[in-house]
């Protein structure tokens, strides 16, 4: 194991939580105004309700197919499936998922950045995190490329021994990456760095999921005159 593996796979990942947790608290405490999803369908609605569905669809399929994936134990599910089953199901469901995200953020991406309006509007931040948004799921959707040629499960078994050995503290979680391949080193470590410039983009949204408009009441609107 090298000093830059330890150091992006061992260390990297408090960093990028710790400021992920703390930067969010302190941004919802000292600057609840800017704590919005900063929405521009308002200033042009062209094409933005397929690429945002796309979007948030696709990327919220990645997100929980990536937490239960990495973060269950094998011995959980080896009554019902193999690793290499686990896997093939993995590419499947999240090569579709992928794919659909990255054609929604590709979409935001030149809506943001070719609309005058939504420009004008928006921040360098907006067009940068969507970006980085982007290239993080091709860089997804490459690692199936070489996950094609061994599907026994073998190498997700390690990218999940250093998730869990990360999240649940058990120390000597960067060993389990020794013998991954660049693309999947990359895919994570941009994936820590956008939990690190989390707190500091429209991504906080995402904490204020919109749970109170199951039992909320009805709001009646009229129209004028």
């Amino acid at each position: 194991m090298s000093y830059f593996d330890s150091l992006f796979f061992g260390l990297y990942p408090y960093v990028a939580g710790a400021v992920f947790l703390i930067g969010s608290w302190l941004r919802y405490d000292q600057a609840q105004y800017t704590w919005r999803a900063g929405s521009s369908q308002m200033l042009s609605n062209s094409g933005m309700r397929v690429a945002s569905n796309l979007f948030h669809v696709g990327i919220l399929v990645i997100f929980f197919g990536h937490l239960v994936g990495l973060l269950t134990p094998h011995w959980l599910y080896e009554p019902f499936m193999s690793p290499g089953t686990k896997q093939v199901l993995a590419i499947l469901i999240g090569g579709i998922a992928g794919a659909a995200c990255w054609y929604g953020a590709f979409l935001l991406f030149m809506r943001r950045k070719n609309d005058p309006r939504v420009r004008a509007t928006g921040s360098t931040m907006d067009l940068v995190v969507i970006g980085i948004l982007l290239v993080q799921v091709t860089l997804g959707l490459l690692t199936i490329i070489p996950t094609l040629g061994h599907l026994d499960g073998s190498n997700m078994l390690k990218l999940a021994e250093w998730a869990q050995s990360v999240v649940f503290f058990k120390g000597g979680a960067a060993a389990h990456l020794a013998d991954v391949g660049f693309i999947f080193k990359l895919h994570i470590f941009l994936g820590l760095t956008i939990f690190l410039l989390f707190p500091f983009t429209r991504l906080v949204h995402i904490w204020s999921v919109p749970v109170q408009y199951v039992n909320r009441q009805y709001q009646i609107v009229r129209a004028r005159g």
